[in-house]
């Protein structure tokens, strides 16, 4: 199933990061490139959610889909962590820990596959949480102003962002502490 709606919205994600990193190169006041970034980023984001859905509801899972999916989600987190470095709204340590424990974790999961023992490293609630953190603080941090004349988005993406880190150094050692008997097992 290479085709399916599900799947198209999923390499939508993967076509959006060149697209968010080019508005950063129109000429156009900053305040309008971050506007149109971070449209961009929680549209493109959305589609992680409603590809599962309408995969459910439209009975078009597939193996394909269900490895897409993470790495689709990745890339553009990675990617627009990245820009954020680059515009100097993010710190390099952070993006460091995000993209180092999302090749970890990919590399740890995809071992623990091949070994038949991907049950102990299958999501938890840290990484949810750690999802939910991110997705809210780069749009912040994209957005970089104030949001509805209150919320100083580029304080609270900065504050979200960091508590992202924390939740993912967090997520990485318990998943590495789940496979940890396997991992001994398999190393003996």
């Amino acid at each position: 199933m290479f085709w399916t709606i599900p799947t198209i919205m999923t390499w939508t994600r993967i076509v959006a990061i060149p697209l968010i990193v080019g508005v950063f190169y129109l000429p156009l006041d900053e305040a309008h490139r971050n506007l149109i970034a971070t449209v961009m980023f929680v549209v493109f984001a959305a589609t992680d959610w409603l590809d599962g859905f309408l995969a459910r509801r439209l009975n078009q899972t597939s193996s394909f889909g269900a490895f897409l999916d993470p790495v689709a989600d990745k890339f553009l987190v990675c990617a627009s962590v990245l820009v954020l470095v680059h515009l100097q709204r993010a710190d390099v340590f952070v993006a460091l820990i995000i993209i180092g424990r999302e090749i970890a974790i990919s590399a740890l999961r995809e071992w623990m596959a091949q070994i038949g023992a991907s049950r102990s490293v299958a999501v938890h609630m840290v990484g949810k949480l750690k999802t939910v953190a991110q997705m809210v603080a780069i749009p912040f941090l994209l957005f970089h102003g104030v949001l509805f004349g209150r919320i100083n988005t580029q304080l609270w993406g900065t504050w979200l962002i960091w508590v992202s880190a924390v939740l993912t150094v967090w997520s990485m050692v318990y998943y590495l502490r789940k496979a940890l008997p396997e991992i001994r097992a398999r190393t003996k």
